[in-house]
């Protein structure tokens, strides 16, 4: 038969088994668009018990906290043309485009620059300039004025910024820069009640007995994502939440701030117990959402921390990372050195080889890296010299969103560690300032890694143990 002949035969079969085709693959992309599904971020029917859907299920394997949820199963793109049999026959057909990369979220607001304490001399300087004030706020905890300023239509924001900070006192003016819930991908481990763990710590080699709880300590603050105050777990528990934010921006969700604050002040008896959990916590919402992307500006951030400073907290817990930024620094500073306030914040997972994150990298802060039950430090943490401690960050037990619990991973799980050991040590050394807390809390850490201080581990995991008050 001729090569002509056999063309005209496979095409006449074609025609004929052509209709159930687009079904087939209608199908299986439909398949495949659910299984993209997030287990519990999309604000649907997910209740996001530990107790619910995918009986048999587990992805404690996975410790990624920003996977791309990729794969699929090979079903074909909906929309996408393929080729026909012919083509695959032949050797003929073309490839699907790859998509384009999602563009990278701003990591600033566009047309905006902070300043701390403008004289009025200078703020008329900056009005005549073209600048507008779009918000004022004093900062009473920190002693000073906060302002956003629109800047120039015909300035850049480099440009905007460089005007601002040639005046006496706009030295600090910056970006209105964005920060960042170190945000997870969650575990979905079956847990029907009694068999859920009991303790954050549970089935850790080292870390808290079962039967133990610590506190209370000092009274620590946080700046998260917002949290469910309702939830199980936060039962009797001290703790008091506060939303900023302007009125035309869309709430943050309840998933991160949730679990770190029951990291913290989880009640005893409940699936998601806490390390202190008599411990008072103040808890800011400085968050909005914007899409998928969950941020706060640094106008926000430093407004939560005057707040906590107002509140009379010793200890801020700050599960959060974004660029560095000459105002949030000067706050701070301020904090440290006015306020007696000790600041903890994760060090970030955007791998071992990117730039320092802040405000963890700032000199004043406690960086703290995460680690898993064999002491391994959590591939995705940065790295590098400001990092300060390591603790649990990796599989660690705590509070969904709506009711239960799940096994969260990332830096962001291990501050509260520390954050509450500091607190611990605040109470039981009321004479110890700020930086002494700091100091001690480092030479109290259990070396890991290569002997002394290094790059990956700091100083070690933090000695939460010997500042536990004891069994119950």
């Amino acid at each position: 038969m001729t090569r002509a002949f056999l063309v005209a035969m496979l095409a006449a079969v074609l025609l004929i088994l052509q209709p159930a085709v687009p079904q087939r693959l209608g199908d299986g992309a439909f398949s495949a668009a659910a299984w993209a599904d997030d287990d519990d971020d999309d604000g649907g029917s997910d209740d996001d018990d530990d107790d619910g859907g995918g009986a048999g299920h587990s992805s404690r394997d996975d410790d990624d906290d920003d996977d791309d949820g990729g794969g699929g199963g090979g079903s074909r793109p909906s929309g996408s043309s393929g080729g026909g049999f012919l083509d695959t026959l032949f050797g003929t057909q073309r490839q699907p485009a790859a998509p384009p990369p999602a563009p990278a979220p701003p990591s600033a607001v566009p047309d905006e620059i902070v300043t701390l304490a403008l004289d009025a001399a200078d703020l008329a300087t900056l009005l005549a300039q073209g600048f507008t004030v779009i918000e004022e706020r004093p900062l009473p905890g920190v002693g000073t004025v906060s302002r956003r300023l629109r800047i120039p239509s015909d300035l850049t924001l480099a440009d905007a910024r460089t005007a601002a900070r040639a005046l006496p006192s706009g030295q600090d003016a910056d970006f209105n820069h964005f920060y960042r819930p170190e945000q997870v991908v969650e575990g979905q481990d079956v847990c029907p009640g009694p068999d859920c763990p009991d303790s954050v710590l549970r089935d850790w080699p080292h870390g808290l007995p079962r039967d133990t709880v610590c506190g209370p300590g000092a009274p620590i603050g946080m700046i998260d994502t917002g949290i469910n105050a309702d939830h199980e777990a936060f039962a009797g528990a001290r703790l008091e939440v506060t939303r900023l934010g302007r009125d035309v921006l869309e709430p943050s969700r309840a998933i991160h701030g949730t679990a770190v604050a029951a990291l913290l002040v989880g009640q005893p008896g409940t699936r998601a117990p806490g390390l202190v959990p008599g411990t008072r916590v103040v808890a800011i919402d400085a968050f909005h959402r914007v899409g998928g992307d969950e941020r706060a500006d640094v106008f926000s951030l430093i407004e939560g921390l005057d707040i906590l400073a107002s509140e009379g907290v010793s200890v801020i817990n700050l599960s959060l990372a974004g660029p560095p930024n000459s105002v949030l620094e000067e706050v701070v500073e301020r904090l440290l050195s006015e306020n007696d306030i000790l600041l903890v914040a994760s060090v970030g997972n955007a791998g071992p080889a990117a730039e320092p994150a802040y405000p963890a990298a700032f000199p004043p802060v406690i960086a703290v890296t995460a680690i898993d039950r064999e002491g391994r430090v959590y591939r995705r943490a940065v790295r590098g010299a400001h990092v300060d401690l390591a603790a649990p960050g990796v599989e660690v037990w705590t509070a969904a969103s709506v009711s239960g619990a799940r096994w969260k991973t990332g830096t962001s799980f291990a501050v509260p560690f520390v954050s509450a050991a500091a607190a611990l040590l605040r109470a039981e050394r009321p004479d110890l300032g700020a930086p002494q807390v700091a100091e001690e809390l480092l030479l109290r850490a259990l070396d890991l890694g290569d002997p002394g201080r290094d790059d990956v581990f700091g100083a070690g995991l933090v000695d939460l143990d010997a500042l536990c008050g004891g069994p119950l």
